[in-house]
């Protein structure tokens, strides 16, 4: 299994993957979720993976290999939109599954993936997208402003709690490893390290990328905290006063 998020702001774009894969509890590997594609100055283009892992690395592939491609054709490097961008890989991911699909599905394989596409070209705003199997795709929106694909349940309520397109991309990182500590505690088949890039408004190329293993001093320390506070937290709790329920039905 597999957790990618992404972030929109009002100040840029936070997007994350781990990079754990297993193909049952005796085979687990590292594979790298997250691709960047950019052009300093000009677009900056970010891809997050879930699911079947040679579906998502075809797409991703062919998606390089038409990075050259001429005019009209589809290249990410000359859309003119994250839009276009958007359906670009969306077409892509259909295909894939369209050539591949059912002969991953005969020999009892699940052949589908999806992805979180987020990034800016020069003179727009950062967009970003989920894109379903079937190749549709949602945006986030100021009002929605997170997206998540894989593992999504355990880290989703801390980001409901606490993303807000308004907040600084600092504290949207911190949220966002937040919830990876959420999801690793409770699922094993998400892991380190962690990707993490962050794109700010109006530059069009990643600001910061970095990789966080297990054992990174930050990570760790936040780890420690935020668990620490919720058993804090929960000790200020007030108890019900279970004397004063009715009493159950008589068996």
């Amino acid at each position: 299994m597999t957790y990618c998020l992404g972030v929109l702001l009002k100040d840029g774009l936070v997007m994350a993957a781990d990079s754990r894969t297993n193909a049952g509890v005796d085979y687990v590997s590292t594979f790298r979720k997250l691709t960047v594609f950019e052009e300093p100055g000009e677009r900056v283009i970010a891809l997050a993976t879930a699911g079947n892992l040679a579906t998502s690395q075809a797409v991703t592939s062919i998606v390089s290999e038409r990075l050259g491609a001429r005019q009209g054709e589809d290249s990410i490097y000359t859309s003119k939109t994250m839009f276009n961008v958007a359906q670009i890989i969306g077409r892509t991911l259909r295909q894939v599954i369209d050539e591949h699909g059912q002969h991953v599905r005969d020999s009892g394989g699940d052949p589908t993936a999806s992805f979180i596409v987020g990034g800016q070209i020069r003179d727009r705003s950062p967009r970003l997208f989920l894109i379903y199997a079937a190749g549709n795709f949602i945006e986030a929106t100021a009002e929605t402003p997170f997206l998540q694909i894989g593992e999504n349940k355990y880290g989703k309520p801390i980001l409901d709690r606490t993303i807000s397109y308004d907040m600084p991309v600092e504290r949207a990182v911190t949220a966002s490893l937040v919830s990876f500590d959420s999801t690793m505690r409770s699922n094993l088949s998400v892991g380190p390290p962690i990707d993490l890039i962050t794109i700010l408004t109006g530059k069009q190329r990643v600001e910061r990328q970095v990789s966080i293993g297990e054992n990174d001093p930050y990570f760790t320390a936040l780890r420690q905290s935020y668990g620490d506070g919720i058993v804090s937290l929960f000790g200020t709790l007030p108890d019900p006063d279970i004397r004063n329920w009715p009493p159950g039905p008589s068996c």
